[in-house]
């Protein structure tokens, strides 16, 4: 790592530093893009060559438990976690945390309901299910309303590492996302999901290597774990159970724990990429058990994210790089954080650059169809949008709830409630998202900076005075909870995904019970299980 600046070499957080790559840090990450696209080839000339449908797009089903654990890992412990775990615990402390309590019953209620169903009808996608329950058009309501949820994901989660990185080391931008979309392209195009699966492995492995890494590093320069935990201690970052019932807190131990479920089961219960995971298992067994192998793996990742927030926070303390102007938002501190950590160890920046877009390049394999001009664009777009919203984890997040979580109501519509029928189906669906886009719209809007009143003309107001008028009246609207359609507004992001589930189960319902049950197909699908 090169400085182009700096002042006061004993103050490590006073130091104005321009970094690089070095050639070191360069050769690290163009052997990630290598060895991904060799993985491809690989696969693209060994076995049956991903000549029919079921090896290209079901790995021939032979894949064992533990490559597909990892994959489904990978999938979505993407660049978005990466960056914004440990800035969110930087900010807000450790009650992110809390979010592991989740991934027991988020990965419990998949492996002994969702796997079983999909295993057993022989199915290549999750939405087959949809139109064997109900009809053709329920099915292309809901590959519709997937590919939308993962096109503007994968724009966070492509663009927003890219232009992190580009804002701390000047990397250039566009390459990055050129050099990732074609690498994608090349090992899925030709080495099928088994090349994917096997190269996500890979992937897992550079991912928990840079993180480890910067860990140990950090850890090391600011005096040792004890030291972290203390300066984490007296600057109020470790967090206690916080049970406070309110929906519209941000982050309790409810909204992460039990608004968490149902976000685990948007993702790893019905989200086709996940899915097509679960069915390249050579078993039923198989796919199961990788439910299971997967939670401790996100545990594991989970607490890496914590710890380098803390590590992060014994460095800076509350002078944050954000706060001096060296960046520009927190997830963009994260990599600044990296980077000033390695500025003197050549190589290891590199390491966990390529940490950090694997876990995008892994993403990105999803919707290869949609990658061109059109997505670029999105791509941006997204990327700008999510600034907006907040950290780029809430952002995300946000996405999963408010389009995945409608999508999961539809599937529990289908596999709870046997008299539920088409038209229940689709107008719980459109009536799911309308309240989700309502909802995350509004809340986007609320939180929208308003015009700043210019001071009257040819009045002198007492400095002292103003402040102190300006301090209280900030706490007694801080304090004010909010009423009516912005309590709605308001409404923690962790339970988007649980509202708007609920909202299509019951519309669905209503509708159905109003428009004559559906009994006949519903017990042909049960009597094939």
């Amino acid at each position: 790592m090169t400085l182009s600046s700096f002042s006061c070499p004993l103050d490590l957080t006073n130091l104005v530093v321009q970094m690089h790559f070095t050639t070191v840090d360069y050769v690290i990450f163009a052997l990630l893009l290598v060895a991904s696209a060799g993985i491809g080839l690989f696969y693209a000339f060994s076995g049956g060559r991903q000549r029919t449908t079921q090896e290209f797009l079901m790995a021939d089903r032979s894949m064992s438990c533990l490559p597909v654990s990892l994959s489904l890992l990978a999938t979505f412990q993407s660049a978005v976690a990466i960056l914004g775990a440990p800035s969110e615990v930087y900010t807000f402390g450790t009650q992110y945390w809390f979010l592991g309590c989740s991934y027991f019953l988020g990965l419990l209620i998949p492996a002994h309901i969702f796997i079983p169903v999909f295993y057993r009808l022989r199915l290549s996608s999750a939405y087959e299910y949809l139109e064997l329950r109900f009809n053709k058009t329920v099915r292309i309501c809901g590959t519709v309303t997937f590919i939308f949820q993962m096109v503007i994901y994968m724009g966070v989660v492509l663009y927003a590492p890219a232009l992190a990185l580009n804002a701390v080391t000047g990397f250039d931008l566009w390459g990055a996302v050129l050099a990732m979309g074609l690498v994608c392209t090349l090992y899925t195009a030709l080495g099928g999901l088994k090349a994917v699966i096997w190269t996500d492995v890979f992937q897992t492995v550079v991912m928990f290597a840079g993180q480890l890494a910067v860990i140990v590093v950090g850890a090391s320069q600011a005096g040792g774990m004890a030291e972290v935990w203390r300066k984490a201690v007296n600057g109020s970052r470790i967090s206690g159970l916080d049970l406070n019932p309110d929906p519209l807190e941000r982050h309790t131990f409810w909204t992460l724990g039990v608004g968490g479920v149902f976000l685990m089961l948007a993702l790893y219960g019905v989200n086709q990429a996940q899915v097509q995971r679960y069915l390249s298992s050579r078993t039923e067994k198989e796919a199961i058990m990788s439910c299971y192998v997967v939670f401790p793996c996100q545990q594991i990742v989970l607490s890496l994210g914590c710890l380098m927030g803390l590590v992060m926070f014994a460095r800076y303390g509350e002078n944050s790089p954000l706060d001096k102007g060296y960046v520009k938002t927190n997830d963009q501190m994260v990599l600044y954080f990296v980077m000033d950590v390695f500025k003197d160890l050549p190589g290891l920046a590199g390491l966990f650059v390529a940490c950090l877009f694997s876990g995008a390049l892994s993403v990105v394999y999803n919707l290869l169809p949609t990658v061109t001009l059109v997505y670029g664009l999105v791509c941006l777009a997204m990327a700008y949008l999510a600034s907006l919203m907040g950290s780029v984890l809430q952002a995300a997040f946000s996405i999963f709830g408010m389009v995945g979580g409608p999508l999961l109501g539809v599937f529990c519509l289908g596999m709870f409630f046997p008299w539920a029928n088409p038209t229940g189906a689709l107008v719980g669906l459109a009536a799911g998202l309308a309240m989700a886009f309502w909802i995350g719209i509004g809340s986007f809007v609320m939180r929208l900076p308003g015009p700043t009143p210019l001071p009257p003309l040819n009045t002198t107001a007492l400095p002292l005075f103003d402040n102190m008028t300006t301090t209280v009246m900030t706490t007694l609207v801080s304090a004010a909870k909010p009423t009516g359609v912005e309590a709605l507004y308001s409404l923690s992001y962790m339970w988007y995904s649980a509202h708007n589930s609920t909202t299509v189960v019951v519309v669905g319902l209503l509708v159905s019970l109003l428009t004559g049950t559906h009994f006949d197909l519903s017990h042909q699908l049960q009597n094939q299980l």
